[in-house]
C-alpha cells in the first residue's frame, strides 16, 4: 500500500480503546451474522470539503480523529477493534464463531495524501473505478492458529486532498454488522469527534445493544461449521476497466413510477418507493445488457436479491440499536423476456413487492422459511442486487467540517449490485450508484433517463 500511485502515506496508526476500559470481551455470532462469513468485505467512502492546509490536517484533524476513535471503541463499539475467531469443522467441532476483543486489540487507521482530483472523485458523472481503490483500506489477512482462524473485522483510511477535501474510507467484514450498525458507529464517532468526548452521545444517542437473540436449533443446521471448511483470505479490489456513476431519482420521478405501476396493476398491495425503484433499476440493467449484445434467451432466468431488515419484524422485535446483522434475503426470479419488455419495470416492481410482502407476512412468523432462504442462490440465473437503504441518511454524518458532499459504496465493484441511499439534498429523493464498463454505462444512462421522462409525462 505504501507504493500506490497518486497516494502518499502520512502515518499508519493502531487505535485501541483507552487502557483497562474494554478488556477481554466476546460477542457470539448469530445466525444472521454467520451467513456473511464468506462474502467479500464492505467498502464505503465519505467525501468532505476541507479547504485547509496539510499542516492543519496533520496537527489538528489527525490527533482528534485518533482520540475520538479510541473513545468510540471504549464501551460503545469495542467489537470494531476485535477479531473474528472461527473454528473450522474438524473432529466434529460445533463451536460457534465469535468476535473476540482482548486488551490491546486495535483498529488499523491509515492517514494518506492523494494527488487525484477531489472534485472529480466526488462527482456524479462516470469516473474510473480503479481511482477509488487506493482510498479504501485493506481489511487484513486471516491468520491460522492451532485450532481456529482469526480475521480482522474493520479498518479505516483518512485521505487528505491538498486544500480541497478529505475522504474517509472504511472497510468492514460483513459479519461484523449490517448497514444500520455501520451507520450507528459513524454517528457515534462523528459526535465524539465534534464534542471531544462521549458525554453528549451517551446522553442523547442510542448506544448499541449487544444482547444476543435465540434462533431455533433447526434453523441453524444449514449454517453449521461445514460452511467454514474453506475459510479464505478476503478478496481485494484490483484494477478495473469499469466506471462508476451516481444517478438521481427525485420524488417526482418516484411518484411517476408508482403511478405507472398502479395504473397497470391497480390491485397491487405493495408498491413502495423502494420496490418501484428496485423494479425500475432491475429492468434498466437487464436492458443495458441487451444493448451491449449480452442478451440471454427469453427463457433464461434473471434474479433480484435484496436484504430485508428484520429488527422490527422478529417476535419479540429487536431494538433499532441492536449490534450485528439482522436481515434476511428476499430472492425473486423471473424469465429474461419479462424484464426487457415495454412493461419490464412494472413487472419487476410487482415481483419484488410481492416477494417482500410474502416474506414479512408469513403466518408462522418471519423465520418460518429461514432454512430455505439460501435455496434461491443455487438457481442458475444472472443475479442483480441492491446494497443499502434510503432509510439511513449517511449525508447527515458531520464531523464538524460540514455534511459529506458525496457518499460512495465502493464494494459494488465485486458484484452486479447497485447502491441505494437517501439523496444529499433531500432524504425524499434517492441516489443510485452503479458500476459498469464504459459502453454499458452509456447504454444504461440513456435507458434510465428515457424511462424517467416517460414516467413524468404519464
Amino acid at each position: 500500500m505504501d507504493n500506490i500511485p497518486n497516494l502518499a502515506i502520512i502515518e499508519h496508526a493502531r487505535i485501541s480503546p483507552p487502557p483497562a476500559t474494554s478488556g477481554h470481551r466476546s460477542l457470539p455470532l448469530t445466525f444472521f451474522d454467520i451467513v456473511w462469513l464468506l462474502f467479500p468485505p464492505v467498502h464505503h467512502l465519505l467525501f468532505y470539503k476541507f479547504p485547509h492546509s496539510k499542516s492543519h490536517f496533520v496537527e489538528t484533524v489527525i490527533p482528534n480523529l485518533k482520540h475520538s476513535l479510541s473513545i468510540t471503541l471504549q464501551h460503545l463499539y469495542f467489537p470494531f477493534a476485535g477479531k473474528f475467531i472461527v473454528y473450522p469443522n474438524r473432529n466434529g467441532s460445533t463451536t460457534k464463531p465469535e468476535i473476540r476483543h482482548v486488551e490491546g486489540d486495535s483498529v488499523a487507521l491509515t492517514f494518506a495524501e492523494s494527488t487525484l482530483d477531489f472534485d472529480d472523485l466526488s462527482g456524479y458523472h462516470p469516473r474510473e473505478c480503479e481511482n477509488f481503490y487506493p482510498l479504501v483500506p485493506p481489511l487484513g489477512n486471516a491468520v491460522k492458529e492451532s485450532d481456529y482462524v482469526t480475521l480482522p473485522v474493520f479498518s479505516v483510511q483518512v485521505t487528505y486532498f491538498p486544500n480541497s477535501g478529505i475522504a474517509i474510507g472504511m472497510t468492514n467484514h460483513h459479519s461484523l454488522g449490517d448497514a444500520t450498525t455501520r451507520f450507528d458507529f459513524l454517528k457515534a464517532w462523528a459526535s465524539i469527534f465534534e464534542t471531544g468526548g462521549d458525554e453528549s452521545f451517551l446522553t442523547s444517542g442510542s448506544p448499541p445493544i449487544y444482547d444476543r437473540f435465540d434462533i431455533p436449533e433447526e434453523h441453524e443446521r444449514r449454517l453449521n461449521q461445514t460452511r467454514l471448511e474453506g475459510f479464505y483470505q478476503p478478496p481485494s479490489l484490483v484494477g478495473s476497466d469499469k466506471v462508476r456513476a451516481t444517478f438521481l431519482l427525485s420524488r417526482a420521478h418516484i411518484n411517476g413510477l408508482k403511478k405507472q405501476v398502479l395504473a397497470q396493476l391497480p390491485t397491487l398491495e405493495y408498491a413502495s418507493s423502494f420496490t418501484v425503484t428496485c423494479g425500475y433499476m432491475w429492468s434498466c440493467i437487464v436492458k443495458s445488457y441487451v444493448e451491449m449484445g449480452e442478451e440471454k434467451g427469453e427463457d433464461e432466468l434473471e434474479q433480484f436479491i435484496t436484504a430485508v431488515g428484520l429488527r422490527s419484524r422478529l417476535n419479540p422485535p429487536l431494538p433499532e440499536s441492536y449490534f450485528g446483522n439482522c436481515s434476511g434475503p428476499c430472492i425473486v426470479t423471473v424469465k429474461n423476456n419479462v424484464l426487457k419488455g415495454e412493461n419490464g419495470f412494472v413487472m419487476g416492481a410487482k415481483l419484488i413487492g410481492e416477494g417482500i410482502s410474502k416474506m414479512v407476512n408469513k403466518k408462522g412468523g418471519i423465520l418460518e422459511d429461514v432454512d430455505r432462504w439460501h435455496d434461491g442462490f443455487k438457481i442458475p440465473a444472472r443475479k442483480i442486487g441492491v446494497s443499502g437503504t434510503p432509510k439511513l441518511n449517511f449525508y447527515g454524518i458531520d464531523f464538524g467540517w460540514g455534511k459529506p458532499i458525496k457518499y460512495e459504496v465502493v464494494s459494488l465493484d465485486y458484484s452486479g449490485s447497485f447502491s441505494l441511499s437517501a439523496c444529499k439534498e433531500s432524504a425524499q429523493d434517492f441516489e443510485i450508484g452503479v458500476c459498469f464498463p464504459s459502453k454499458q454505462m452509456e447504454a444504461f444512462a440513456k435507458i434510465f433517463s428515457d424511462g424517467l421522462r416517460s414516467a413524468i409525462a404519464s
